[in-house]
């Protein structure tokens, strides 16, 4: 009998990570040193433990910012053009049988150009060589259906989660109901079950309220969330109608979720004075190691980190300032795209 098929959680054992580089014609241009230095710091950290995979339209400035940081034997650059960085959006979704689903970016509902982002998936997997080194058997293409990566959670055994408020937001797939949204999201993701998320949505947040802003999966039915016990905080009452949600979802075996609250960063603001979307939630898990956001908030980002090693006891955590990213309403999750290991049948 062959294996089910389906999403990996993102603990599974990985092959790569991609980044999809800042340059000077994204919206990165007026803090392009900035996040650089961001960036290379995350690519030290991936290329230390795994395959790292570059997207960027100019290769030999980057090589020059990651000359003496970054393990450049496990590096492998993919040239091509891009409108912006976010690879956790734009990026192809692995299934467990080496199939690479490509969906329709569209700029968070059509926010933000996003043509060159939208083509990235297909020229990766036009180089065979970069294929055989992510273990892709074939591109299967999606691009009827507008989904983004930070949008959904999986578990690795059947179970997808996702938000009401990213996906019934407009521009994205109407008129298509919720009810067949969630028929979509199982026969395309291979899944068994779909668990929405009614509340929670950050100040700042383009994306409509991406589950990876809010709630994250984590090993043995555990989920870590953000909250807040400040009264007077803009997202208090979403936050704990979120919370009790969470309590009264059950796993497939019938069990109560084991939850992990992770606190809510004080505020963050921009030039404008508008409030920006910092959260811990937006973490990456790699192989042996969690890349966690940190907002230069000592007793917040230790308490964060502190709570997201109960869920990794075996993993290492690694704090990354991402004070830089915030900037353009994102975090760590955000910018980066794991690819799994794809076991032979």
């Amino acid at each position: 009998m062959k294996p089910r098929i389906t999403l990996p959680a993102e603990w599974a054992p990985q092959t790569a990570v991609q980044l999809t580089w800042p340059h000077r014609d994204t919206d990165w241009a007026y803090m392009l040193d900035d996040i650089n230095s961001t960036y290379v710091e995350m690519a030290s950290a991936i290329a230390s433990r795994e395959l790292l995979v570059v997207v960027t339209p100019c290769e030999e400035e980057v090589r020059t910012l990651m000359a003496g940081k970054v393990n450049m034997e496990n590096v492998v650059f993919h040239t091509c053009q891009t409108n912006d960085t976010w690879a956790r959006d734009h990026g192809l979704l692995t299934l467990s049988d080496g199939t690479a689903l490509d969906f329709c970016f569209n700029g968070w509902g059509e926010k933000f150009v996003a043509d060159k982002d939208n083509a990235i998936n297909a020229s990766l997997y036009a180089s065979e060589t970069l294929r055989k080194r992510l273990g892709i058997d074939r591109r299967e293409d999606h691009n009827d259906f507008v989904l983004e990566g930070g949008s959904i959670e999986s578990d690795g055994r059947g179970t997808i989660f996702t938000t009401t408020g990213c996906l019934m937001a407009p521009h994205r797939n109407q008129p298509l109901t919720q009810q067949d949204i969630d028929r979509e999201l199982r026969r395309r993701l291979h899944a068994e079950r779909i668990v929405w998320i009614d509340y929670g949505h950050l100040e700042g947040d383009d994306t409509d309220g991406h589950i990876d802003t809010l709630v994250r999966i984590a090993p043995d039915n555990t989920l870590l969330y953000i909250d807040t016990d400040d009264t007077n905080d803009a997202h208090y009452a979403d936050l704990k109608a979120m919370e009790a949600q969470l309590r009264s979802l059950q796993t497939v075996e019938g069990a109560p979720y084991r939850l992990l609250r992770l606190p809510l960063p004080h505020p963050i603001f921009d030039e404008d004075g508008l409030r920006l979307p910092a959260t811990h939630a937006n973490f990456l898990v790699m192989n042996g190691a969690v890349l966690v956001p940190t907002y230069a908030q000592p007793d917040v980002d230790d308490e964060a980190i502190s709570t997201i090693q109960k869920a990794f006891p075996n993993h290492e955590m690694v704090p990354i300032d991402s004070r830089a990213i915030i900037r353009q309403h994102g975090s760590i999750h955000c910018c980066t795209m794991q690819f799994p290991v794809i076991k032979p049948e």
